[in-house]
């Protein structure tokens, strides 16, 4: 103990700190790692895929290639060139992983210098249950790069002096921007949980850091696209059916697009319960209100960085008229963890009956979100199974494979929200190898397939019994 005390002396104060956080970060990570794996058991052995995730398993830079263009995703497409094709479990694995190191780190660089592990563990595993991270692990294979940069930034924030990671922040934003378009507002949620002194100069400078940061972002993607592509900007795609403007009356048109946004975000954070949604509300309020009264540099930190990450999302939804995915809201449940248990930790100061409520509602969060995301993993399993029955009849077959009819229609298609048919075909493709027709909406190869072959395996959609399901032909 001399030792470890005389040795601790000889190193400055804020340094002492950082390595006082990183010792405690692995201590985190493993709980972290721990609670990620058991929530993501059902989906764990055999893994729910996205239709546009499976360029990134199957390493098939050309069909991504149109997404470097249409969002700027040039990280992910390097990350599709990598010729290796690794099992779709061990890629899901791997990513909730990170997400884990992610939560873990984020939880240690807010808490961790006040050595009080419950906070620390309990605002690692709020941040964890975190609606949009359940989300958003669909494109598990995609995202891997992405969320592996944010998460070494985080890990970083535990181990390095603040002006040291700020200097880095710069091109932590350009490289996870190139990955996830929300990103970066994760960077900037780590810089300003880890600010241990906190003043109104310190605040603006580190904001235009970040500001100035994302613009040269978006200013080298529009380079990029304008060298490889001929087109300096980053249009949407066809199927986001985007409304653009370019005048204030076009946004004001466009306010009903964010309605229609900001509603659907506090159904999936309330996993469409409308009391809990009322419930989070009124925590984020109260909470404030705590900060305001015993911490308010830090209060005013904490919602500088949430509203200017919703301002850019608000202009975004806006100017460019589509509607945002709730999965891009990451960054909001981030801060909304960390503004609730930081309150919790200052009442905690003071042990008495609103501490205990404090205390107890933040547990009763994390343990029932647990248990929700659990079972939003069990959703995708009839699917799956659905599907790995198919992949046995074209596994016994040399004839070509013909699906007939609306695979969207399938039971299990809609209860996963499919999102495209191609989700059918990748996926056999996955287990077998081999490809398959979806005569439906490709009838002229359909008929082409057919007639070559003289002979083929036909699948039909039927409805029996109020279930649509995949039907063989006889003895098939």
């Amino acid at each position: 103990m001399t030792t470890v005390a005389t040795a601790l002396q000889g190193i400055a104060p804020q340094s002492r700190d950082r390595t006082a956080q990183a010792l405690r970060l692995w201590p985190v990570v493993a709980i972290t790692v721990a609670a990620v794996l058991v929530m993501s058991l059902p989906n764990l052995a055999d893994p729910f895929i996205r239709f546009d995730d499976y360029p990134a398993l199957l390493a098939q830079p050309e069909l991504f290639w149109g997404k470097t263009l249409h969002e700027g995703r040039w990280i992910n497409y390097l990350w599709h060139l990598r010729g290796v094709v690794t099992p779709a479990w061990l890629n899901f694995a791997v990513y909730q992983v990170l997400w884990a190191v992610l939560a873990g780190a984020l939880a240690v660089a807010a808490m961790g210098r006040e050595g009080r592990a419950w906070y620390v563990a309990v605002l690692a595993l709020l941040i964890l249950v975190a609606p949009p991270a359940t989300l958003i692990s669909l494109w598990f294979n995609t995202l891997i790069p992405g969320l592996g940069i944010v998460a070494l930034y985080a890990v970083l924030g535990c181990r390095l002096s603040i002006g040291t990671h700020r200097a880095l922040l710069p091109v932590f934003v350009i490289l996870s921007f190139w990955a996830y378009t929300t990103y970066p507002l994760i960077l900037l949620a780590v810089c300003l949980v880890r600010t241990e002194r906190h003043s109104l100069r310190d605040l603006i400078g580190l904001c235009v850091l970040f500001v100035v940061s994302f613009a040269a972002a978006i200013l080298l993607t529009y380079t990029l696209n304008w060298q490889f592509h001929g087109v300096f900007g980053v249009p949407l795609d066809a199927w986001r059916q985007a409304t653009p403007v370019a005048d204030l009356s076009g946004m004001i048109a466009n306010l009903p697009i964010l309605a229609e946004t900001l509603s659907l975000l506090m159904a999936k954070f309330s996993f469409m319960f409308t009391p809990a949604a009322y419930f989070h509300v009124a925590m984020m309020i109260g909470a404030t209100l705590v900060l305001i009264r015993h911490a308010p540099r830090e209060a005013l930190y904490l919602h500088a960085g949430l509203w200017l990450g919703m301002a850019l999302m608000v202009l975004q939804v806006l100017k460019l008229g589509v509607v945002a995915p709730s999965r891009s809201f990451l960054f909001v449940w981030i801060f909304y963890a960390v503004i609730v248990v930081r309150a919790a930790a200052l009442l905690g100061r003071s042990p008495g009956f609103v501490d205990r409520m404090a205390r107890n509602l933040t547990l009763l969060i994390v343990l029932s979100y647990m248990v929700q995301t659990f079972s939003q993993y069990t959703i995708y399993r009839p699917w799956q199974a659905e599907t790995r029955a198919m992949a046995q009849l074209v596994e016994t077959t040399d004839m070509p494979v013909l699906v007939y009819g609306d695979v969207m229609s399938l039971s299990s298609a809609k209860a996963v929200q499919l999102l495209s048919d191609k989700a059918l075909v990748f996926r056999i493709e996955q287990i077998t190898g081999r490809g398959i027709v979806l005569c439906d909406t490709d009838p002229n190869r359909c008929a082409a397939a057919d007639q070559a072959a003289g002979t083929a395996v036909k699948v039909e959609v039927t409805t029996t019994g109020g279930q649509t399901r995949l039907s063989y032909p006889q003895g098939g």
